[in-house]
């Protein structure tokens, strides 16, 4: 694909890439030719960020809901920290969220780190809680030996499939939404995919602070011996994307009901209908499958980074051989 004249970026295909109703997904940008043959290094990647995000990634960004951008001067935690700030969005402070994960540099974090062996279900980040990240960036620091994927799905069309496949659960979905529930200890248990404590969670060691901080994102604590249970609902389960102006399937359904598992925590009881009424484990199934089926594994490279938005798409991560460093930062 030839790049528009003078444009640091062109478009590259990628065999993992589907058509989904027409669009290529993930779009793909690699170095332009012109680029390339000038040799630019990551000043002239930042440079061209700042004057092309407009014109060229954030339209492919609308029309895909993710794009991967590849073979450009990010090698270090520190050069994708300059990257994000190049993009210009604004940082979104992880609170509330239920991944253990640590300050890198700036406003980078690790990706969720939970054991090698452990899958991450699918998910849109922090859809839990109602103050999420509209954009969120990953980046490829070290690549995995093997596995590792971070596979994506387009959130309208599971919504599409489910609806298709059913249309009863869908409609009590939309009408009650879902409860979720999580006990959390006091530090963090990297041990656990849900293992992040009150302390890390709520930013602070302080229980009065830590209400305060609950109360603003609509969650009821109840605390107990060694921790304290969260329960955060009747949230929606499916929104409305005002901007596509099309409904998507924007929970964590599958992966709490799946994944939400540890010395603390039942999965089956960690999300519920509103009403209280527990989910039909079949129709997780048959949505797990769905989100299988539609999803896209793009093999890791060193200094990608993938641009995802949050409002358009879930992300997961397979399990992997170690070493694998992902570093994500998550914007509003």
């Amino acid at each position: 694909m030839v790049a528009p004249a003078g444009s640091f970026f062109q478009e590259a295909a990628l065999p993992e890439q589907r058509l989904v109703e027409g669009v290529a997904f993930p779009a793909v940008l690699v170095p332009s030719d012109d680029a390339t043959a000038a040799g630019g290094g990551l000043d002239a990647f930042l440079d061209a960020v700042r004057s092309e995000r407009a014109s060229t990634v954030e339209p492919l960004l609308r029309g895909a809901g993710a794009v991967l951008l590849r073979g450009f001067p990010a090698r270090a935690a520190a050069d994708f920290d300059r990257a994000v700030d190049a993009f210009g969005y604004p940082e979104l402070p992880y609170v509330g969220g239920a991944a253990p994960r640590s300050n890198v540099v700036g406003r980078v974090f690790t990706a969720n780190e939970s054991p090698p062996d452990q899958k991450i279900p699918f998910h849109h980040e922090m859809a839990q809680v109602p103050t999420f990240p509209a954009k969120l960036f990953f980046f490829c620091e070290v690549e995995p030996k093997s596995g590792g994927e971070t596979p994506i799905v387009l959130s309208h069309y599971v919504y599409k499939r489910m609806k298709e496949k059913y249309p009863e659960f869908v409609e009590k979905l939309e009408k009650d939404g879902l409860i979720y529930t999580r006990v959390l200890g006091e530090g963090d248990d990297p041990s656990s995919p849900i293992g992040r404590g009150w302390h890390s969670t709520f930013l602070t060691k302080d229980r009065s602070i830590a209400e305060e901080r609950a109360a603003k994102l609509g969650m009821k604590l109840e605390w107990t011996e060694d921790g304290v249970k969260t329960i955060m609902g009747p949230i929606p389960a499916v929104k409305w994307d005002e901007s596509r102006g099309r409904k998507i399937w924007f929970n964590s359904m599958v992966a709490a009901y799946t994944g939400w598992k540890d010395a603390r925590n039942d999965p089956v009881r960690a999300v519920t209908f509103g009403d209280g009424s527990p989910l039909p484990a079949d129709v997780i199934a048959g949505c797990g499958e769905i989100l299988e089926e539609e999803c896209v594994a793009v093999p890791w490279r060193q200094g990608d980074i993938l641009l995802i938005d949050n409002w358009a798409v879930l992300h997961s991560r397979r399990s992997f051989e170690p070493p694998r460093r992902i570093l994500a930062s998550l914007c509003k």
